[in-house]
This record gives C-alpha cells, sequence and structure tokens, in this order.
C-alpha cells in the first residue's frame, strides 16, 4: 500500500462504517493498482467501482452491508485516486483496461457481478457493452450520463471533436504536471467537499479525508493525482456511454437519485427511463441525492442484494 495512507487511529469514526479487511495491491499495465475487500475471503466475489474524484473507502458504510449479504466485496482505487500509482496519463480507456485487470486476478476468466457508482456506473456501462461475457448482471447507482443535446453528426465531425477533446486534456495535463493539493486540517477538507456534497452528514466528510487523504507537513491533502481535473477522465462525452446503454444483453439495475448535485451526472430519470435495456430495470429513490449508497445505505443494499440473489 502507499505510505500515505491514513494510520488507524487517524481514522475518523461514522456509524455503520467498517474498513476493509483486506489490502492489497496488482499489477494493471504496468501501473499500481491498491485493491480493499470486505467480506469473507471464501465468499463468491462481488465488483463495486467508485465515482471520479472519490477512491475506494468511499464504500466503508455500503460494502459492509454487501458483505453482510454473502459477498466477498472487491474494489481498487482508480489509477491517479486513493492508494493507487499516479499516471503520466489519464483516460477512460486506460481505467477500462486498469479494470480489466482487476477482473482478470479476481474472477479468474468467469464473469463476476458488477456494482458501480457515478463515473464507475458509467465505465462499467461501457465495459458491459464491449465484453458483455464478464458480467452476470449490473448494478448502475446514479451513474447513468444524460446530456440533453446528443449530438446527430457525421463521423468526420466527431473525429474532430475527439481531437480537440485530447488536445485539450493534453494541454491541462501539461499545465498542472508540477502542482500540488492545496493543504489543510481534516475539518477544512471536509468542508471544501461538503461544497460538493452538501447532503452528506460533516462525520462522514471527515471519514472521507482520513481514508482519501494523508497528513503532510503543512496539513492534510487529497490523495487524488492534482492534475485530475472535474468531470475530466480525458477525452470523453456522456453520450457516448449512454448510447450503449439499450443494447446491454445481461439483466441490469439503475439506482437514481432525485435530487440533483453539482457532483453528479443531473440525469433527469424520465429523460433516460427510455434507454432502458431489455433486461433492465431503473429504480428512482425520491428524496435522495446523487452518493444513493451513503444516504440510504441500507434501502440501496437490500436493492442490490435482492437484484443479485436472483441471477444466483
Amino acid at each position: 500500500m502507499s505510505d500515505t495512507a491514513a494510520k488507524p487511529d487517524q481514522t475518523a469514526p461514522f456509524p455503520g462504517a467498517e474498513a476493509p479487511s483486506r489490502q492489497y495491491d496488482i499489477d494493471a499495465n504496468g501501473i499500481r493498482i491498491a485493491i480493499h475487500e470486505w467480506g469473507d475471503a471464501d465468499a463468491p466475489p462481488l465488483l463495486a467501482v467508485h465515482g471520479g474524484f472519490d477512491f475506494a473507502r468511499t464504500y466503508d458504510l455500503f460494502a459492509p452491508r454487501l458483505a453482510a449479504g454473502g459477498w466477498r466485496v472487491v474494489v481498487w482505487d482508480q489509477r491517479g485516486h486513493g492508494d493507487s500509482e499516479h499516471a503520466e496519463l489519464y483516460s477512460w480507456d486506460a481505467d477500462m483496461r486498469d479494470a480489466l485487470a482487476v477482473f482478470d486476478h479476481v474472477g479468474g476468466g468467469e464473469p463476476l457481478p458488477v456494482v458501480g457508482h457515478s463515473k464507475g456506473g458509467a465505465l462499467m456501462t461501457q465495459l458491459a457493452d464491449a465484453q458483455p461475457f464478464r458480467f452476470t448482471g449490473l448494478v448502475n447507482m446514479d451513474g447513468i450520463p444524460y446530456k440533453r443535446n446528443i449530438p446527430d453528426i457525421a463521423e468526420h465531425e466527431r473525429s474532430k471533436m475527439m481531437a480537440k477533446d485530447i488536445a485539450s486534456w493534453l494541454d491541462h495535463r501539461r499545465r498542472t504536471s508540477d502542482l500540488q493539493r492545496k493543504p489543510g486540517t481534516i475539518d477544512e477538507l471536509a468542508q471544501r467537499r461538503g461544497r460538493m456534497n452538501p447532503r452528506l452528514e460533516v462525520e462522514w466528510l471527515r471519514r472521507l479525508v482520513t481514508t482519501g487523504g494523508f497528513e503532510s507537513d503543512d496539513g492534510w491533502r487529497w490523495k487524488i493525482d492534482p492534475s485530475m481535473r472535474f468531470g475530466g477522465f480525458g477525452p470523453w462525452r456522456p453520450e457516448w456511454t449512454l448510447m450503449r446503454l439499450p443494447g446491454l444483453p445481461m439483466p441490469f439495475l439503475g439506482i437514481l437519485g432525485s435530487e440533483m448535485e453539482e457532483m453528479g451526472w443531473g440525469t433527469p430519470p424520465k429523460k433516460v427511463l427510455p434507454y432502458m435495456p431489455l433486461q433492465g430495470r431503473c429504480e428512482v429513490l425520491e428524496g435522495v441525492g446523487h452518493f444513493v449508497h451513503v444516504e440510504q445505505p441500507q434501502l440501496v443494499a437490500d436493492l442490490v442484494l435482492d437484484f443479485f440473489e436472483g441471477l444466483k
């Protein structure tokens, strides 16, 4: 594990949250990826994928509930996040290649049940379209991307858009290559995170700082690579993933919160319901924001456990 990992006695407590049972690293295409597991090591595996600007330990509250349902819950820090290694460049496709390394390590070629939140849900939706044989079923927690104006353009125009996106991403990477994240106290970092997630309790935000940050001489900093920008996962557009959703051949469960938040996709449920795949359904949780599995961990865990129980 990274030497920036928080010491056990520094982790802020939160009711019902539990640290992983096991932590280890794997090599994914030359990048060290940190893996965290909850539950019995001999239980059947279930993969969970975190969102952008998040990390595996954001599942501290949710994963133990899935583990109590009889699963070995496996979550990895995506490159540049949490305790995984920072990379020279980041892209949507690189994240998918890293995910495949985890699939191979955990499943050994066998299909797996998968849960993804936010970016993790969108990432797994695209991977499930490309390699459906790897999935027994997919749960997407508020990670169905949507944009009001889905462009209907010629392929050569799409190529021009991609070139502009790549150039913009590379320019940003050059400008930020030597930056460090702004330091602060645990409460200051929790307050900053709270501006994007105003619905989350301050005690939970404090725990996020102590599991997703590290303490240096001048204060706490988030572990996430400073070159990461909000909403930027390399050249990628939400429409590219949304258009793959209807063709998914495996059982699919979407879970959306009705309350819009800055860190969410801004996805209006009524707009994406027509895109549900043939073997899919969508649950809309009223009065819940983007972090459905943090605001209502037991309710969402019950939905997920019931869904995967029906696939055994």
